[in-house]
């Protein structure tokens, strides 16, 4: 009997612990709400297909490797052969098929947020060694003023937008930096 009620006892423990560490797997705890909003915006196809950790660019909202089997580039903006900028230029091209903005390019692989969830990607955003040496006053300037990042609201053709508006995103970032930039 005694036997049987520690079996009982630990796989109980176990199930807890997995259910538990499931819950922190996907995130389920709470988190900042403040940072909610920029993660919903963040982890869109526009942001996610340039803040990637391939070696290689992605396209489309399926996230699809680039045609033409370009690849990132020690400065990333491509092969020396094949820079970003050959086809990329100052706006959209070619009736909005081509995407363009200025200093089009990837993000560097240390800003790369495929797979983290918010938590990570929030403390991601605020180390400098993962940010570009950006302070929060710096991240909240690059969100809302860079050419590239205000792309994504324009991106032209059949590309989809960030669930967010752009002033409303300028708005959500400005209250989490206000706030400490809460994870």
């Amino acid at each position: 009997m005694t036997t049987t009620i520690t079996r009982t006892a630990r796989l109980m423990v176990t199930l807890t612990f997995v259910g538990f560490s499931s819950l922190l797997a996907h995130n389920a705890f709470a988190q900042s709400p403040l940072f909610q909003p920029l993660y919903e915006v963040l982890t869109h196809p526009r942001c996610m297909n340039c803040h990637t950790i391939t070696d290689f660019p992605r396209q489309g909202d399926e996230r699809r490797r680039h045609a033409q089997l370009v690849v990132r580039g020690t400065d990333n903006h491509g092969a020396p052969t094949l820079q970003c900028s050959a086809c990329h230029q100052d706006e959209n091209v070619a009736d909005d098929a081509v995407p363009g903005a200025p200093h089009w390019g990837l993000a560097p692989l240390s800003m790369g947020w495929e797979g983290l969830n918010a938590s990570q990607l929030c403390q991601a955003l605020k180390d400098s060694s993962k940010n570009g040496n950006r302070s929060l006053a710096d991240l909240l300037k690059h969100m809302s003023e860079d050419s590239l990042v205000l792309w994504a609201w324009t991106p032209g053709g059949n590309r989809s937008t960030p669930p967010l508006s752009q002033p409303a995103f300028v708005e959500a970032v400005q209250a989490w930096v206000n706030a400490g930039g809460p994870c």
